[in-house]
């Protein structure tokens, strides 16, 4: 494990801390378009600035700490990917308006990194303390992949949601956006937008979206540390990535089945790690750098895979996937007899 110090982490939470207040600056002064060169300069300092750092971890730690960190921002990165699926539905499901949109994906961003903080911190003591947490998450990941492939071309029901049922229910909430605010007064009331509803929906998801990455990345590295810079930098990013790619997203058509089968493989190699370490040292354990390949192998058959079959068959539309079926709605058409 490489050795960090209190200050490095100081630093490192500083400079996260010095991004989000930029972005939340430009989200909340000046709410506005974002125009595909404005995102396009934002997603290349984001995916170059972690490079960079990725660069000076190696140098500083090692390469076996270096390979660590960027086979977990690549999986992070992909990851987050499914992310902006779930965000585009959302956006659309509450119609946001487009010169929010800034606002909505920068605060949810906040909330991801509050909430992994919180998860990445007691992951940690938790392996710390008990290996058979490496069985535990394992398992997760095996289930939630098994999950995902089976329900790989469903969109995930954002309004069938406790937190968001329980916030219409009790809240008095404005028919429209009321310029971006959270509360407004409306007749002699104090009133929630529904902006408010959207931010509360975003934050309910990242917590399904944590239990997942959280685990996942912990398959590559057990330090705390890298952990969390893999997750911070690939949620950095993410805001400028929505607004670049969101109009690609549909064609890849089968990211839902690659994400499922690396969230399995990483299952697999946490299995392998704790019969390693807990039942037998011959036990054969996964490289990191073999992890490495197969991840990139997948997302590239993957995404080559999802361009050929949409350029083929154009009407054919890709789906985050969901953990669950979605429960019918009275607008869905009546299935075939």
């Amino acid at each position: 494990m490489a050795d960090i110090g209190g200050l490095t982490w100081a630093l490192t939470i500083g400079l996260v801390l010095l991004l989000l207040a930029v972005d939340l600056v430009l989200a909340v002064v000046r709410p506005h378009r974002v125009k595909i060169g404005e995102a396009t300069a934002w997603s290349v300092f984001y995916v170059l600035f972690a490079l960079l750092f990725g660069v000076w971890f190696t140098l500083a730690h090692g390469g076996q700490a270096g390979t660590e960190y960027f086979v977990g921002y690549l999986v992070e990165k992909s990851l987050s990917v499914d992310n902006l699926f779930v965000f585009v539905i959302i956006m659309s499901t509450f119609a946001v308006p487009e010169e929010h949109q800034h606002k909505v994906l920068t605060f949810g961003i906040v909330l991801a990194l509050a909430l992994r903080a919180v998860f990445i911190a007691v992951g940690a003591t938790l392996l710390a303390l008990f290996s058979f947490v490496f069985l535990l998450f394992g398992l997760l990941l095996l289930y939630t992949a098994v999950q995902l492939f089976r329900h790989r071309d469903e969109d995930p029901d954002v309004e069938d949601n406790v937190v968001v049922k329980t916030a219409r229910r009790v809240l008095p909430i404005t028919d429209d956006y009321e310029g971006g605010k959270l509360f407004t007064r409306a007749g002699g009331r104090r009133m929630a937008t529904p902006l408010l509803v959207v931010l509360l929906a975003i934050g309910s998801i990242d917590v399904l979206f944590a239990l997942d990455s959280i685990p996942a990345v912990f398959g590559i590295t057990s330090e705390p540390y890298v952990v969390f810079v893999a997750n911070a930098f690939a949620l950095l990013g993410l805001r400028a990535l929505f607004f670049l790619v969101k109009g690609l997203l549909d064609r890849l058509v089968y990211l839902s089945t690659g994400l499922s089968l690396i969230l399995a493989f990483i299952g697999v190699k946490l299995i392998l790690h704790w019969a390693h370490q807990d039942l037998d040292p011959r036990v054969p354990e996964v490289p990191t750098l073999l992890s490495l390949g197969v991840i990139v192998v997948v997302l590239t058959v993957v995404t080559v895979a999802s361009l050929a079959k949409t350029r083929r068959d154009p009407s054919v539309k890709a789906r985050p996937g969901s953990l669950r079926a979605r429960r019918p709605q009275p607008s869905d058409p009546e299935p075939p007899s």
